[in-house]
């Protein structure tokens, strides 16, 4: 064939291949987004299909999710397999309706002339994947690219595309697959796969970052507060570097503060945002829930940490070591203490990739021993008028108020934490829907704190009267406790 006809040829192919977009694009014009979400999944599916270079963490959570199994072959010749995903990767309603949130995947694409459908198997494939590319490539930027690591590196590697996009900055924007709830329930059930281990998980509980719903923005917090909080970050960032020089102590928090000031909330939001597991144990749960077994309980806990690394190790209550090795507890809880502490000797932020909290709400009965495992302290103390008046701001960015004014508020409500500020609002809330209203005034907050400190007030009475055994507690506010404190003993879960 001459060069002339060659040209034509081509020429034609890509009159075909225009005209059929512009088809294609006059009738997705007329549809929604999910055309473009089905599409970006069955392109996804189909380059990672036969990219053999790609691994799990180049596949977007959501796809992921779909495609994780326990029976991927690990290539041995012994017949074992592990946790991962098989290829060829199978697009069909169902799988592309749970990645993308679509709910009729195939009638979203049905249309477009480059998607076909299996009836039989259900399937839903590209039939002419290099003009679905194009399709894709001019409807979406670079920023809904460098979410898909998959789809970065693949149009990356093909200068027709005009994307600056790198694979490795996709790759490092995506979520890695070791803080995927489908990894760590992978990992627990491989881990604890006797009957007796199981009932470990009924003392630790461990939280994946997508399961976290609250980020270090949602937070109000001190200077001092935010200047620890960013340092232990850029630690975490750079655990290789502080390794190489020799810096190990390091990565042992302690919070310390009253009930609902946020020591919860801030260990929770920080591996939300550094997209770590979130590890939580109680230690007066691990030391009376098995009471023979508490030194192998505390073992495992730090076990599953080191497992599931890098993660936040998160230990509530520490005040409970200092009053179990005061006490004249029986011997196996002070055996199960002693373990404690020489864990925390021997978990480390830079060897193990494991960030140690741990909270209390009683630092004054803490001891030395208790002290020295910790390298850095950070206080979290009931919030000031400008603190209260910024928390107020936070919580209520979802709800109309009229004329609202977080400064009176603020005022009003000196000695609350973020606990009982998002519990005055709360009232507020459900008062106002008592009258079939679903915007606030300023009367419904004032009287709301008006409410909750004549209902805190309850909380300082020792006895109900005619009953000299019942400690009075708050419903579901607080419980009762020694001192009069009825947060003591609650999750400070809140700002």
């Amino acid at each position: 064939m001459g060069r002339i006809a060659v040209m034509a040829e081509e020429r034609l192919a890509h009159v075909r291949m225009t005209t059929l977009l512009r088809a294609c694009g006059e009738y997705v014009d007329r549809m929604s987004d999910a055309a473009l979400d089905v599409v970006e999944f069955l392109l996804t599916t189909s380059v990672y299909s036969d990219d053999r270079s790609l691994d799990e963490n180049d596949l977007p959570p959501s796809f992921r999710r779909v495609f994780w199994t326990g029976g991927v072959d690990d290539g041995d010749d012994d017949g074992h397999t592990h946790a991962g995903i098989n290829r060829p990767l199978s697009a069909t309603n169902s799988t592309a309706r749970e990645a993308t949130g679509v709910d009729r995947p195939w009638e979203a694409v049905s249309e477009l002339m480059f998607t076909e459908r299996d009836e039989f198997s259900g399937t839903i494939t590209l039939a002419q994947e290099e003009m679905a590319e194009s399709w894709f490539a001019d409807r979406i930027d670079e920023q809904r690219l460098l979410e898909n690591p998959t789809l970065a590196s693949h149009f990356a590697a093909h200068e027709e595309y005009d994307f600056d996009v790198s694979h490795e900055e996709a790759r490092e924007r995506n979520r890695p697959i070791r803080a995927d709830r489908v990894w760590i329930d992978g990992l627990l059930e491989e881990y604890f796969d006797e009957e007796e281990d199981e009932d470990m998980l009924d003392l630790v509980e461990v939280r994946a970052p997508e399961e976290v719903d609250i980020t270090l923005d949602d937070l109000v917090l001190t200077e001092d507060q935010e200047g620890e909080i960013d340092k232990i970050a850029k630690a975490i960032e750079h655990r290789d570097y502080l390794a190489e020089i020799g810096l190990r102590e390091i990565g042992k928090l302690l919070f310390v503060g009253p009930p609902g000031t946020g020591k919860t909330s801030t260990a929770q939001a920080l591996a939300r945002d550094m997209d770590l597991p979130f590890v939580e144990v109680k230690l007066s749960m691990i030391t009376s829930q098995y009471l023979g077994e508490t030194a192998k309980n505390v073992d495992k806990t730090f076990e599953v940490a080191k497992r599931l690394s890098p993660c936040i190790l998160f230990i509530d209550e520490f005040d409970f070591v200092a009053k179990t090795r005061r006490s004249d507890e029986h011997a196996a809880l002070k055996r199960a203490v002693n373990t404690l502490l020489k864990s925390i000797d021997n978990i480390s932020l830079i060897e193990d990739d494991v960030l140690l909290i741990g909270a209390t709400n009683h630092p004054d009965q803490l001891d030395d021993a208790a002290w020295r495992r910790f390298d850095e302290i950070i206080n979290f103390p009931k919030p000031d008028y400008n603190m209260r008046a910024d928390i107020l701001q936070v919580i209520t960015r979802q709800m109309k108020i009229e004329e609202f004014d977080p400064q009176l508020i603020a005022d009003a409500t000196e000695g609350l934490t973020g606990s009982d500020l998002r519990m005055v609002l709360r009232e507020a809330v459900l008062e106002a829907l008592t009258e079939d209203r679903t915007t606030l005034t300023q009367d419904d907050l004032l009287n709301a704190v008006e409410e909750f400190e004549e209902r805190n007030s309850l909380k300082n009475m020792d006895m109900i009267e005619g009953d000299h055994d019942a400690l009075v507690a708050g419903g579901d506010i607080g419980k009762a406790s020694d001192g009069g404190h009825s947060h003591d003993h609650d999750h400070d879960h809140d700002h």
